[in-house]
């Protein structure tokens, strides 16, 4: 009974075991979505692609499930993974081929011991790329392409090759708390990097020339630590690889995608089936649909994020002044945000925008606004306790200022509930910019944004269905994204949960 408690106990603790399984789950989720799509009932008949497909998926489950059986051999008999059975996880990296993000990941992180963050940065960094390489490499099928689309995709698969030499170079190098000073040209170059969008690249030239250059080991173990229990939780890392990948593929759109497709009518293609010529097929103007997502996916995350940073500088500002004085300064800030909270954020931003009307600007200033009381209330918690503290009692005693008091010592120390809070009500803003612009007070109908093509879609559900499934889809998983990562940077920064 001991044995099996003891066993079970070590299965538990496998960080391997664990995303053995995960990967095995999902990708027999994918596989059974493939089967319910390869058999065309209008037409009578399968249809090939998705079968070819199933057939990818269906193996890559029944091999990830040998695998996972062969680390639970390892890890009761021996206490770890064998080097042999690591061994196993290069094939699963062909997976990468077909979109399999699971099976790809589990790979890397299963090839190698070394599992420090910058491994797992650089690792994600290249399946970004490989991602938006492949994504925008349907453009080839279309009649004609931008003039920089070559080029761009040449400098792309030029950073990829790189993420793929890092992988190797970190794996082998790079340790939980140093990392060779020979590296730090190719750190700050990766910090460069963050011109295309890709954030892993950034965070892994961030956290080499963190650990080359910093005389404080504290700071290191910190940051390190931190980003262990983000990566380690499967959902959160898969959350933020999405995440990246959209804002990644937004930025550098404007190299590989033509916006004529996006915008212009072509009434000679109204309402084309998805194919290689228009990947996710047209609308009811002839307009490429898969054009208009990744345009699409730019006015949504701007949106998005600025009506979440303007509502969390105002209302952190209005909270830590509350916070700190107390007393009257307190009472008049909170009451009038009070007034301000009782009215519901939507109806709110609707009676903005159908006062100002509706345009990218009066949306993200009606969104902004019905957020600034929670964001208010969260930075007042948190700085009326760090208000006793020894170190804002020294700073007085110094003779700090109040302003300096605020800005220099409190504030800085209280973002981390902050950031919590901005991740998980993005995904909200998301949502809200979509129903707005669904219901015409958002963004400008001709303009390509995830609510405008799903209001189009929603006309066609009984015949066209995918006009309006594809925006859905896009909208749902960059909420859930935004959601896995928030809970995962909760956890990884919230010392209740720790």
């Amino acid at each position: 009974m001991k044995q099996i408690t003891n066993d079970a106990l070590r299965l538990k603790l496998s960080q391997d075991y664990r995303n053995a399984n995960f990967t095995w789950v999902f990708t027999l989720l994918f596989t059974l979505l493939f089967l319910a799509y390869s058999y065309d009932f209008s037409e009578a008949q399968f249809r090939i692609p998705v079968v070819s497909f199933l057939i990818v998926y269906a193996l890559t489950t029944i091999y990830v499930v040998f695998v996972a059986r062969k680390i639970k051999k390892d890890v009761v008999t021996k206490g770890e993974v064998a080097k042999a059975t690591r061994l196993l996880a290069y094939p699963l990296v062909l997976t990468v081929v077909v979109g399999n993000i699971f099976a790809a990941g589990f790979a890397f992180s299963f090839a190698s011991r070394n599992q420090t963050p910058e491994y797992t940065f650089a690792v994600y960094a290249l399946l970004t790329q490989l991602f938006v390489v492949g994504v925008s490499a349907f453009n080839l099928f279309k009649p004609y392409v931008v003039d920089t689309f070559l080029l761009a995709m040449g400098v792309l698969l030029i950073a990829a090759i790189i993420y793929f030499v890092l992988i190797i170079l970190t794996a082998k190098f790079v340790t939980a708390d140093a990392a060779p000073r020979w590296m730090l040209i190719p750190s700050i170059l990766l910090i460069a990097t963050v011109l295309t969008g890709n954030f892993f690249a950034f965070l892994l030239g961030y956290s080499l020339l963190k650990k080359i250059i910093s005389n404080n080991p504290s700071s290191i173990e910190k940051w390190n630590s931190m980003w262990v229990k983000i990566t380690r939780n499967t959902m959160a890392i898969f959350g933020m690889f999405f995440i990246t990948f959209i804002f990644s593929l937004s930025v550098v759109s404007e190299w590989l995608f033509d916006y004529d497709f996006a915008t212009q009518n072509n009434y000679s293609a109204i309402l084309q089936s998805p194919s290689l010529l228009y990947p996710l097929g047209t609308d009811d103007f002839g307009r490429d649909l898969f054009s208009r997502i990744v345009f699409g996916a730019q006015i949504s995350l701007i949106v998005g994020f600025a009506s979440t940073v303007i509502p969390a500088l105002i209302g952190g500002a209005l909270g830590a002044i509350s916070g700190y004085f107390g007393r009257k300064t307190d009472s008049i800030i909170m009451r009038l945000l009070d007034i301000l909270y009782a009215i519901p954020g939507i109806l709110l931003a609707i009676a903005i925008i159908a006062a100002f009307g509706a345009n990218t600007v009066n949306l993200i200033i009606a969104l902004s606004v019905g957020a600034i009381p929670t964001y208010a209330r969260t930075m007042r918690a948190t700085v009326m306790q760090l208000s006793n503290f020894e170190f804002v009692e020294a700073a007085r005693a110094l003779g700090a200022s109040d302003a300096s008091i605020i800005f220099k010592q409190i504030v800085p120390n209280s973002l981390a509930p902050m950031i919590v809070k901005a991740t998980l009500t993005i995904g909200g803003a998301v949502i809200a910019t979509s129903s707005l612009s669904f219901l015409g007070l958002g963004i400008e109908p001709h303009i390509p944004e995830w609510g405008n093509i799903l209001k189009v879609g929603s006309t066609y559900l009984e015949t066209h269905s995918y006009v309006a499934i594809f925006p859905g889809i896009c909208i749902m998983l960059l909420v859930l994204s935004f959601n896995f990562f928030g809970d995962g940077l909760r956890d990884a920064l919230d010392p209740k949960t720790n």
